[in-house]
């Protein structure tokens, strides 16, 4: 058959870093991306972009590891190449606290982040409300730089991008051979996916450039992770809220929580207020699904669903999404030949 034509849609971090796997793991493929939205107005540029892993309770734990280490090996080797501050990653080091230890004091991650350990009496001095905690390095990915960065590296390999809402996986059928689906909070009306449902995230974009290390409450909905340009302040956790719309009451209560963890963030400049609607569901969906209409059939792999935790396993969810796109292929040349015959 001739190359293979392959529509990624969604334009955020999980949609672009397939595409990409795409172009590395099948190279004869002709990739498109077709989104209603890119940078800078997708979910993922409101994100933090930190890497530290949320659970999966429907995914087993093993993979999920897998997919961490996979993405912060990728992201390790970026920041330590001439490439790091164009794609917006570096290394940050910083404490995750609790007010109560927590059930298991080593979490599946913790091997993987650079230097994990508990902290010291010295250093929770710091946090006299906290009992307990955890320092580490991880990796922070500014997200605006990087899906652009991404979006370069896609272009080089002639991928196309094109605007474009797709309200139904069926019609492109005609066009495409394979179709991705990494619509995220989309998939929802896309696929009709009643499991998926909007987590809202509010967050501060603030200037305060002395403040160079991270510190997450315990339970994480509280966090101050510094990037490159400006500090992120958060957070919220709305489960099935569909508001994009900032809520002064709200901004109030993070900056005030932030500032019990960092009293130096008091004198924060130029505070912005974002909101995303995180794509949740108790497992990341990543499949093959075969639709048919009539006799014909449409090869589909779906990767969506990640949540708070997308940036954390980006990558690896990526590898395996490009893996099933080559199972579909192969089993489109398989039919193509059989049919010859």
């Amino acid at each position: 058959m001739a190359a293979p034509k392959v529509a990624v849609v969604g334009a955020g971090v999980i949609g672009l870093s397939t595409a990409l796997c795409i172009t590395e793991t099948c190279p004869s493929c002709s990739v498109t991306v077709l989104s209603d939205q890119f940078s800078p107005n997708t979910t993922s540029d409101i994100a933090a972009g930190m890497l530290i892993p949320h659970t999966y309770p429907g995914t087993p734990i093993h993979m999920q590891k897998q997919w961490f280490k996979e993405t912060f090996t990728y992201l390790f080797a970026i920041s330590n190449s001439a490439e790091a501050a164009e794609a917006g990653i570096h290394l940050v080091s910083g404490w995750q606290v609790f007010k109560n230890a927590p059930k298991e004091e080593l979490p599946f991650w913790s091997d993987v982040v650079l230097g994990f350990r508990p902290m010291s009496e010295a250093e929770l001095q710091k946090f006299p409300q906290y009992r307990f905690g955890q320092a580490f390095t991880t990796l922070k990915c500014d997200c605006p730089p990087y899906l652009l960065w991404l979006e370069k590296r896609l272009k080089a390999t002639g991928v196309q991008m094109y605007t474009r809402k797709v309200a139904d996986l069926w019609e492109l059928h005609s066009e495409y051979n394979v179709v991705v689906n990494c619509a995220g909070i989309g998939a929802h009306q896309l696929v009709g996916d009643e499991k998926l449902f909007p987590i809202r995230g509010q967050v501060l974009k603030v200037h305060a450039p002395w403040v160079k290390n991270f510190i997450r409450d315990g339970d994480g909905l509280t966090y101050i992770y510094p990037g490159i340009h400006r500090v992120t302040l958060g957070g919220t956790r709305e489960k099935e809220s569909w508001s994009l719309s900032p809520d002064p009451g709200t901004t109030k209560d993070i900056f005030d929580r932030c500032c019990s963890l960092e009293p130096s963030l008091q004198r924060a400049q130029d505070i912005k207020v974002k909101v995303g609607l995180r794509p949740s569901r108790q497992s990341v969906r990543l499949q093959r699904e075969v639709l048919s209409q009539g006799g014909v059939k449409l090869p589909v792999v779906h990767n969506y669903g990640h949540g708070a935790g997308g940036f954390s396993v980006h990558r690896g969810t990526a590898k395996e999404a490009a893996h099933l796109v080559g199972e579909c292929i192969a089993a489109l040349q398989g039919s193509s030949s059989r049919a010859k015959l």
